[in-house]
């Protein structure tokens, strides 16, 4: 599996939850909230309500970005340049520290693993970047420099496959 299909599937699990959640699991809260009466001051009725209207948004928001997704080609990202999928090994020229990331979409974020979002400003920072750029990034932290020692495409990836 790749890139893109970890993120549809995981994308694909949460809106069959979120389905299960709004025609099975909302109806029948609702409905034992009825029967218990006066609706006005029934806090399960009304949250019901509310987890019903934010299931609904939910639900057309992973389907935007499941059909966004889906129109990702991973041939037209670029061969020789940082983007979506590459793995990177920089050295921070202010303390001469090696560390080593991989650029991915959001839903894939994960700092422990080295696992930075291309949507993050730090992301941003190092897209269409190559071996031997120096880069500068703004941190909360402040303005780190880096060089970009080794470069590993998307592409590298799918070969090795």
């Amino acid at each position: 599996m790749d890139l893109i299909d970890d993120v549809k599937k995981t994308i694909q699990e949460d809106i069959k939850k979120l389905q299960h959640e709004l025609r099975v699991i909302l109806p029948d809260m609702i409905k034992k909230a009825v029967e218990l009466g006066d609706l006005t001051e029934n806090a399960d009725y009304q949250y019901a309500l509310q987890r019903q209207e934010f299931v609904k948004i939910r639900l057309g928001n992973l389907s935007r970005r499941l059909s966004d997704i889906s129109m990702i080609n991973i041939s037209t990202l670029p061969h020789d340049e940082i983007g979506l999928g590459s793995e990177i090994t920089l050295l921070n020229l202010d303390t001469d520290e090696e560390k080593t990331f991989r650029l991915v979409m959001s839903e894939q974020t994960d700092p422990a693993k080295g696992y930075i979002s291309v949507q993050s400003p730090v992301g941003q920072a190092f897209l269409g970047k190559e071996e031997g750029d120096e880069v500068e990034v703004k941190t909360p932290q402040g303005i780190k420099n880096f060089e970009v020692l080794k470069l590993k495409t998307v592409h590298d990836f799918k070969k090795e496959s």
